[in-house]
């Protein structure tokens, strides 16, 4: 008896979805979300946003921050487009009307209960390969966040109450617990 075949899609197929489906395109696999956001997860999102951009405004830096839903084309497959809770991209040749080409320089995930498994996981993997210079998953759940420091291949774990410093830019940290989380 024959297996069953798995239908993969294209990037085509994930930018044809109706504007209310909210997915991303793992491997040529759709990976639908479609439980709302939490209020925390909502809140740590804009915090941290904002907080980002307010720094790299002050600094008159050139790069730019992106909350989800914003599509990240990975790699140039065709088969590989996520949505990053935060994504930080500071060339912006990257930029295009779609969302990124390219892996952006700084991504952030926060954990909800049903992205536990791709953001520890699968992300963490695409990130790394694609060249993300640092990628911080948020935990909520655990008060915890871990920094991936891709670019001198080192991690740490930080709790809420920590200064956390950001690697892409030197002398700027943040302190999750003093946000209006």
């Amino acid at each position: 008896m024959p297996l069953a075949q798995v239908k993969l899609y294209t990037e085509d197929d994930y930018y044809n979805l109706p504007e209310n489906i909210r997915a991303e395109l793992v491997d040529g696999r759709l990976i639908y979300n479609q439980a709302a956001p939490s209020r925390i997860h909502q809140t740590i999102l804009m915090e941290l946003s904002g907080t980002i951009r307010d720094y790299i405004r002050s600094q008159k830096g050139l790069c730019r921050v992106y909350p989800a839903p914003f599509a990240v084309k990975l790699f140039d497959d065709g088969k590989n487009i996520v949505e990053p809770d935060i994504s930080v991209i500071c060339d912006r040749r990257k930029l295009t009307d779609r969302g990124c080409t390219g892996a952006p320089d700084w991504i952030i995930e926060i954990v909800s209960p049903s992205s536990r498994t791709m953001d520890y996981y699968s992300k963490l993997f695409k990130y790394r390969t694609a060249g993300v210079r640092e990628y911080w998953i948020v935990d909520p759940e655990r008060n915890l966040t871990t920094v991936y420091d891709f670019q001198n291949d080192h991690a740490d774990n930080y709790t809420f109450a920590d200064d956390i410093p950001a690697g892409i830019y030197p002398g700027f940290s943040i302190n999750l617990s003093l946000l209006d989380i």
